[in-house]
């Protein structure tokens, strides 16, 4: 074996190996993270029931505080809203706006749960791309040692969303990049806003419109 074939060899066998043992260490990571509390809550927006269901709760176990991602959800004033009845705290709450797909979804929140140090997130999501949705999420956000629960929220009426083998296998393949790419470049979302700036009173000037099923008045 000549001097270029040995340098080759030893050069997989040495990828091979730093690959293997970050593996271990992301394993070993993930396992301690399930023990732990969610301490993030990652909702995907494309349904005004995810929000719905998210401020229910938070107005309802206000003891159990911890920061809320809603990654291209309804309109600002429609979750502002939505938290205001529930009587939740609004200082935990985030409105991620970058995001156009559910790659995106994790694209943009992973360096936001990475800022809160994150390690146990749970997802709020709903609808037929739910396995898509949550395998992508346990992918990207799986690699950063990040442990991803899902919570599934029922929907009413038919998913706007339409799903098919190629869109998962596509999905699945950038996920999988993405995972790698990530730890080296992870670019941020310029459009984050803290649910307490949002201005309900600008935006009744401008004129929104919520969901029906919302049930909020005066939108």
């Amino acid at each position: 074996m000549n001097l270029r074939a040995k340098s080759i060899k030893y050069g997989l066998l040495g990828l091979g190996s730093a690959m293997g043992l970050a593996l271990a260490a992301i394993s070993i990571s993930l396992v301690l993270s399930a023990r732990l509390p969610a301490e993030a809550d990652l909702v995907l927006g494309g349904s005004i029931r995810r929000e719905m269901y998210v401020a229910e709760q938070a107005g309802q176990s206000k003891a159990a505080r911890h920061p809320i991602l809603i990654s291209s959800g309804s309109q600002d004033p429609c979750i502002r809203l939505l938290f205001e009845q529930a009587g939740a705290d609004l200082d935990q709450v985030w409105l991620e706006k970058c995001a156009r797909s559910t790659f995106g979804n994790y694209r943009f929140s992973l360096p936001l749960l990475k800022q809160w140090r994150t390690r146990h997130v749970r997802l709020i999501t709903s609808g037929s791309h739910t396995l898509r949705a949550v395998w992508m999420a346990r992918i990207i956000l799986g690699s950063h040692g990040i442990w991803v629960t899902p919570e599934i929220v029922d929907e009413v009426g038919i998913p706007g969303n339409e799903e098919s083998n190629l869109k998962t296998t596509l999905d699945l393949t950038r996920s999988l990049l993405w995972a790698v790419v990530s730890h080296v470049h992870r670019p941020a979302c310029g459009e984050v806003l803290p649910l307490t700036a949002v201005d309900l009173e600008q935006w009744r000037q401008d004129g929104f419109k919520c969901e029906h099923q919302a049930g909020i008045e005066g939108s």
